[in-house]
């Protein structure tokens, strides 16, 4: 008992440390998000007002997930017999294609920058590189040092925000000692194709999650394969796996077993083929045993 108290605020105070630093990186980011706007007019940067794209969209994705972390975790509801898990996935899809739409506006601004180039404020881009620097510096780590899923992704993200500010920190050296108009819509440009890229690679993923497709990295046959090499399995078919979230998988399979086999060991069966599915980071099965020579209920059986 005392131990299963200890794992409980073990894992409370993870998901509070987790909480909390998404909060912290949430308000810095959109704090720094206002600062670039203002920034980026005032040293009339297209690449600072494209980041600042970039870091709306951060702060976006960090207040949903913020406001989303408890949520989430509500119990399942008659309504909602999977739970909120997927209401995250949601709030990723809505930010994906605000990302797409702003970074779409962005590149037609940038494009006619890039043809009739104009002159920056290289010291006010200097100043906005190193706070940028600072602020998503900060937020990195201390996002990597949490241990959830969650606090990873986004830590990684904000790394990428912190190469970007190294990138626009030269670009203003550069321009300090020899004016290169053309740097700045250029730069523009990269971040924007770069946030284009991820997102639409991240939309791909989102979508053949919410089309129930395979998750990633699973394969039927492999799993089929494994169960069927436990004693007292005869076959698997019908088996179907999908994901709630990208990160809770779930398993649906018909087992035949042989039909002398005995009532008692349908428990221990049970729990071999269970343990097999949590070494593919199954979180949920359904198994329906059925005896071998018995017609299947299912025509595509």
């Amino acid at each position: 008992m005392e131990k299963e108290k200890e794992e409980h605020h073990i894992y409370s105070h993870n998901h509070s440390n987790s909480t909390s630093n998404i909060k912290l990186a949430f308000f810095l980011n959109l704090f720094f998000t206002i600062v670039e706007v203002i920034g980026g007019f005032l040293t009339n940067s297209i690449a600072i007002l494209a980041d600042a794209l970039h870091d709306f969209g951060d702060s976006l994705s960090l207040g949903i997930s913020w406001r989303l972390d408890k949520y989430s975790k509500k119990k399942r509801t008659p309504r909602f017999s999977y739970g909120y898990k997927r209401f995250s996935l949601l709030a990723a899809l809505i930010n994906s294609i605000v990302l797409i739409v702003g970074s779409i506006f962005i590149l037609s601004k940038v494009i006619p920058r890039l043809i009739s180039p104009e002159p920056s404020n290289a010291t006010g881009m200097i100043f906005l590189a190193i706070l940028g620097i600072i602020i998503n510096g900060i937020a990195v780590l201390k996002l990597k040092r949490g241990s959830s899923l969650n606090e990873r992704v986004v830590s990684w993200h904000l790394l990428e925000d912190v190469l970007g500010w190294i990138a626009v920190l030269i670009v203003g050296t550069v321009n300090i000692f020899v004016s290169v108009p053309i740097l700045d819509p250029l730069l523009a440009i990269i971040f924007t194709l770069m946030i284009l890229y991820n997102i639409l690679k991240n939309l791909k993923q989102i979508s053949i999650i919410f089309l129930q497709g395979i998750p990633h990295g699973l394969n039927i046959t492999d799993v089929q394969d494994k169960i069927k090499s436990v004693k007292g399995v005869v076959s698997v078919h019908d088996t179907h796996i999908w994901s709630i979230d990208g990160e809770h998988n779930i398993l649906t399979t018909h087992v035949v077993v042989d039909k002398n086999l005995s009532l008692s060991k349908f428990s221990s069966l049970k729990k071999q083929i269970k343990k097999i599915s949590k070494s593919f980071n199954i979180a949920h099965d359904t198994i329906e045993f059925e005896t071998k020579g018995e017609s299947c209920y299912l025509s595509e059986c």
